[in-house]
């Protein structure tokens, strides 16, 4: 059973087929999908997706490209969202430096503030970080000793921010970069380095297709059905069996985020 802990499954471009989806998924062996909130409208539409369908979960937050839009209520909404059960980590948040679609001000203060909510709630939390790692790490640790834990989602990172990631007890979320033989090298070759209980999975569709899938799927849209590519891939880069990482990696996503329920 594999359990991809970051699917956009309320992105428009699943609106026609997103129930088949689900099942083509269930067929390829993803059994439980964590739903991405990216914002306060898609974290409720990813709540309310989650509801209608047994394995499915979901996040509340807000990404940092989207720091610059909050409404001055909206702690209060998420808050009201992560109450729900089904409804199981703060985020996605974090900070993004590298285009920069809200100020790094907005980006930092917002970031905060969701971690002083994951802090209170006792919640773990859905972190992302681009081209911001020190800045991103130093507010993260004000915070850290209160939340239950985390996953750095889509980890692109280095080896040096790889350890200190691990140092700090995050779990390390790997996407189908880690499939592209370019801009996923260096993240193939630092992966032996993330111990077995730090590991999750994810696809982040429709986002980040693996490149390595043969034949080529017609669509440019990335879907759960395509985790077993990032396992098998990422299975090789960390020296291991593929059925440890995929044991390992389903008890580490269903123990931070409680998904038995």
């Amino acid at each position: 059973m594999l359990v991809d802990i970051g699917v956009n499954l309320t992105n428009s471009r699943f609106d026609k087929d997103r129930s088949d989806v689900i099942a083509n998924a269930r067929l390829a062996g993803v059994e439980k999908m964590l739903i991405t909130g990216t914002n306060v409208n898609e974290s409720q539409q990813a709540a309310i997706l989650s509801q209608q369908f047994d394995n499915l979960f979901s996040t509340a937050g807000v990404h940092p490209h989207d720091a610059d839009n909050v409404s001055r209520d909206y702690l209060e909404k998420l808050r009201s969202l992560l109450e729900q059960p089904k409804v199981k980590a703060v985020g996605e948040c974090g900070l993004d430096f590298n285009r920069n679609f809200s100020t790094p001000e907005n980006q930092q203060t917002v970031f905060a503030e969701q971690l002083a909510l994951a802090a209170e709630l006792k919640m773990p939390l859905f972190l992302h970080q681009r081209d911001a790692f020190a800045t991103w790490q130093d507010i993260l640790l004000q915070y850290w000793s209160q939340i239950p834990g985390g996953v750095s989602h889509c980890f692109t990172g280095d080896l040096a921010q790889l350890k200190q990631c691990l140092d700090m007890g995050l779990y390390i979320g790997i996407t189908g970069w880690i499939c592209d033989s370019k801009r996923g090298s260096e993240l193939y070759d630092i992966a032996r380095y993330i111990p077995l209980d730090r590991i999750m999975v994810e696809t982040d569709a429709p986002y980040l297709t693996p490149k390595n899938i043969r034949p080529r799927p017609k669509s440019s849209r990335n879907e759960p059905k395509y985790l077993a590519h990032v396992v098998s891939t990422l299975a090789t880069a960390m020296q291991v069996e593929e059925h440890l990482l995929i044991e390992h990696a389903t008890r580490n996503s269903e123990q931070l985020f409680a998904l038995s329920c």
